[in-house]
């Protein structure tokens, strides 16, 4: 069965095929958007104002949070090692352009959430592709796009981030992955029975504080490495364009083998193109859609740009030092994400093991509890309102299974589920791609980023 999957995951869901067509993607809405990512320090700003709209669940910060929460996870770690050890140095480079690229494919599908978005019954809001595929007329996708999410957020969200906690946990300290996985499971039912405002909640405090603590500590291990950064940096560049031969404990890479792993390991980490985050967004307390599409499409760059690329560096210059560290097993077989990413903060004296396992226990968590959201708000709206209990349920239990099966399947599986998910929203977006322009050159271009849009819920 895992060896289908990898057939599937490699042929189909991310051949080269998906890689056109989302990178593609991110390029175009680039340039539609008036390259919206020379705005990104405005969005940062933006984040940290207080939203005086009465529209909305969520400050603009924390429904920011609630987006990070999921997408600054094991991606950034796990991912980051996974993408090295399959696809080499230069995969370090490709998920930072996709990553740069991506910022616009964010702020698109973050401004038709809110734009098309809708309040319930109870007086909160739903929103992401699947309203706006209402706006278009074309509900059956966006039934697609929810049952995918809701299905898709049971591998990205929960069983590979509880995979991620029981082995970083099992492998170091030894402790049993069972008794793992009942602690994960219980501190996560604490939080996701709350709804949104608790997840919300916890988010906004544990968020800055992990990024920031992971961060610093990650500028630590560099200056530790200084003297390999020059030929780190070389590397990772020399490899994103050629053909590699194995060398100095990387595998032989080719530029697509690079592309794929860096582009998906990306997708993986800060969601550009998937439809999920925005979801968070479209709780936003906002007068128009563009103000928090802007604030949304800010956590691309802080998850990229900034984690994804700090963990790059780490890796790629531990693995340069360190003779002993290597992505070929003596069996011939690559290592694993997880191997690899120990194997090299293991090596780091005093700060490596602690900061990785800091790292991974709070990235993996946050991100349980913000998927937990988006998978509830696709099955509510595919459902109803009595779906959501037997579906936070359900979590738990994916939490659980999770933690105790094979790294591989979860990981395959995840990255076919994220491609799925794709698709639809990209339709979306790309649908609604001129009412994106108008309404970006009038609220950001044309300074009435704080007016009100009649028609926003």
């Amino acid at each position: 069965m895992n060896d289908l999957l990898v057939w599937i995951d490699n042929n189909i869901m991310w051949g080269p095929v998906m890689i056109v067509f989302l990178l593609g993607t991110h390029i175009y809405l680039t340039f539609k958007t008036g390259f919206i990512q020379k705005r990104v320090f405005k969005g940062i700003r933006e984040s940290l104002r207080n939203e005086d709209s009465k529209k909305g669940d969520l400050s603009v910060f924390g429904s920011l949070m609630t987006a990070l929460s999921s997408t600054i996870g094991t991606g950034n770690i796990i991912g980051v090692g996974t993408a090295i050890a399959i696809g080499g140095p230069g995969s370090v480079f490709w998920t930072w352009i996709g990553g740069i690229f991506g910022i616009a494919t964010k702020y698109a599908e973050s401004f038709i959430a809110v734009k098309y978005r809708r309040k319930e019954a109870d007086g909160s809001y739903l929103g992401g592709a699947m309203t706006a595929f209402e706006h278009l007329g074309m509900p059956v996708w966006g039934k697609v796009f929810a049952w995918c999410c809701a299905l898709g957020a049971f591998g990205i969200g929960c069983s590979s981030q509880s995979k991620a906690i029981s082995d970083v946990i099992s492998v170091n300290y030894h402790v049993s992955s069972v008794l793992v996985a009942f602690v994960v499971c219980a501190l996560t039912a604490l939080v996701v029975f709350g709804g949104v405002k608790a997840i919300a909640n916890v988010c906004e405090k544990l968020v800055p504080f992990m990024s920031i603590v992971y961060v610093l500590g990650c500028l630590v291990i560099l200056v530790l490495n200084i003297a390999y950064l020059p030929q780190t940096i070389a590397v990772i560049l020399s490899a994103a364009f050629t053909k590699r031969a194995a060398l100095g404990g990387f595998i032989g890479t080719t530029l697509m083998a690079a592309a794929r792993a860096g582009i998906a390991r990306g997708l993986f980490s800060n969601e550009a193109g998937m439809g999920s985050a925005p979801q968070a967004t479209a709780a936003s307390k906002a007068n128009n859609a563009v103000k928090p599409a802007l604030v949304g499409s800010t956590g691309v760059f802080w998850d990229t740009v900034v984690v994804c690329l700090m963990t790059g560096l780490v890796l790629v210059s531990s693995i340069i030092k360190n003779d002993s560290i290597s992505c070929i097993l003596a069996d011939g077989s690559v290592i694993s994400g997880s191997g690899l990413v120990s194997a090299c903060f293991s090596q780091i004296p005093f700060l490596g093991k602690p900061l990785l396992t800091f790292g991974i226990l709070t990235f993996a968590y946050s991100t349980i509890l913000g998927w937990s959201y988006y998978g509830e708000n696709c099955i509510r709206y595919l459902l109803g309102e009595k779906s959501i209990k037997i579906y936070r349920v359900m979590w738990i239990v994916v939490i659980f299974i999770g933690a105790i099966i094979s790294e591989g399947a979860v990981w395959t599986l995840a990255d076919i589920l994220n491609a799925a998910m794709c698709i639809p929203n990209v339709i979306a977006v790309l649908l609604l791609r001129e009412a994106i322009a108008k309404d970006t050159k009038y609220y950001l271009y044309e300074d009435h980023l704080e007016d009100s849009d009649p028609e926003l819920a």
